[in-house]
């Protein structure tokens, strides 16, 4: 592979707006993972098996039916297509918030599903024991729940940005692949390698790789020095 003969200003943008979509999109999945987990861990209700497998559906359909039914519920000729872009004067579809919209939908069984396991393993006996002291329960879950939590809630967070990184189906069904305005790496690795630009093709998919190996190497540091 010559590097000297690859073009940075390529090269670059997939990358930054992999890392940009990646980066908001787990924000968002971690923001909603932690309410619907945290509320989900506590309580139960008639339906509440059917309501969670549907969270986790997204994570066993292919990636083009997830991109099929929001092309379907977002485009221009859906009432909330149409409403989207009346309000913001153009279409969600074809943009880079469409990618964001399908890393956000492909990530948040995976960051639910982690934070729902670390809300469950907390023992709800320091929990009571912060109740019966006067604690409200704001108080119960900043002081008590969400640093017992933590671990779980950063690995999440970490699982869904590599999750939003690699997202390909979706976002190809509803963003697209304009260079420059739409094209994240996984896409742009797919037309350089259609196209027979295997030099282009391994520096994004070297790229990819080193991230994904540092965000997942984050979830496995020792916890007290221990391996």
């Amino acid at each position: 592979m010559n590097v000297s003969a690859i073009d940075w200003a390529v090269f670059w943008p997939p990358v930054r707006l992999s890392l940009q979509v990646a980066l908001l999109s787990s924000v968002i999945a971690a923001v909603f993972g932690l309410t619907v987990a945290w509320k989900m861990s506590r309580t139960s209700f008639r339906g509440k098996i059917f309501l969670e497998t549907a969270f986790m559906l997204p994570l066993v359909l292919p990636p083009t039916v997830v991109g099929f039914i929001l092309l379907v519920l977002l485009g221009r000729k859906s009432l909330l297509g149409q409403w989207i872009e009346a309000i913001f004067s153009a279409p969600v579809i074809f943009s880079w918030w469409a990618a964001v919209i399908a890393s956000v939908v492909v990530a948040f069984p995976l960051v639910y599903q982690t934070m729902k396991s670390g809300f469950s393993g907390i023992d709800r006996d320091l929990e009571d024991a912060g109740r019966s002291i006067g604690a409200n329960e704001w108080q119960v879950f900043r002081y008590i729940s969400l640093p017992l939590a933590g671990r779980a809630l950063m690995t999440a967070f970490i699982l869904g940005f590599a999750r939003a990184l690699g997202e390909f189906g979706a976002t190809l069904m509803i963003a697209g692949n304009i260079p420059g305005k739409t094209q994240t790496v996984p896409t742009a690795i797919y037309v350089a390698v259609d196209s027979g630009n295997q030099t282009m093709a391994w520096m994004w998919t070297g790229s990819i790789i080193v991230i994904s190996f540092i965000m997942l190497l984050l979830t496995r540091q020792p916890r007290d020095g221990k391996a």
